[in-house]
């Protein structure tokens, strides 16, 4: 086990309602004989992520019911509704006290992003002051690495759908883009159109 591996924690969010896919939660979608957030969070522990906490929120039984997250430490967000933030912010509650170093951190509804993409994210961890994210063509996407010194500022500033969007543009200067679109795509499931991309 590397360094990484013991201090940077796994954090997917997997929480989203699927309101453009007619109401049906991402985290259900089924994808190779599965459900998603069980290949989202397969693709964490590939990765080398030995703990991994998943937000869920619609739908929240169903997904406990449906899905193997056995050796998971599972987050269900009340108020997932409002949005990303409010799953990011529980999320990096829920690392408080583990002694993680930093986190990374990957969505449910990418499965375009496989191990190696979130591997040369972990790679980029130098300590609680790391912070670093996947980019594809130069431009910035997930999954991201915070360490845990900007745990509180991300927290502060996750409102609504932006997750951490408003905190990474303040704080550029100190983020690491590593480039992952040789290894992985970055396409989202948000519309029944995107179904395509699961098998």
């Amino acid at each position: 086990m590397t360094e990484n591996e013991e201090q940077v924690a796994g954090l997917l969010l997997a929480a989203g309602g699927g309101r453009r896919l007619g109401g049906r939660p991402k985290a259900l979608l089924e994808h190779r004989g599965r459900p998603l957030v069980e290949h989202a969070v397969g693709v964490l522990r590939a990765a080398g992520c030995t703990r991994v906490h998943v937000v869920l929120g619609a739908a929240a039984a169903a997904v406990r019911e449906r899905a193997r997250l056995d050796d998971c430490v599972v987050v269900e967000n009340p108020e997932w509704a409002e949005g990303m933030g409010s799953s990011l912010r529980a999320g990096l509650d829920s690392l408080a006290g583990t002694g993680a170093l930093a986190v990374v951190v990957s969505l449910v509804d990418q499965p375009g992003i496989g191990p190696e993409a979130v591997r040369r994210v972990l790679a980029a961890f130098g300590g609680p002051a790391s912070l670093a994210a996947a980019a594809y063509d130069g431009v910035r996407g997930h999954p991201v690495l915070f360490g845990r010194a900007h745990w509180a500022g991300i927290a502060a500033t996750a409102t609504g759908d932006r997750g951490a969007r408003v905190y990474l543009r303040e704080h550029r200067e100190a983020l690491t883009l590593v480039e992952c679109g040789d290894v992985a795509q970055a396409y989202d499931i948000d519309t029944l159109d995107d179904l395509r991309h699961l098998e």
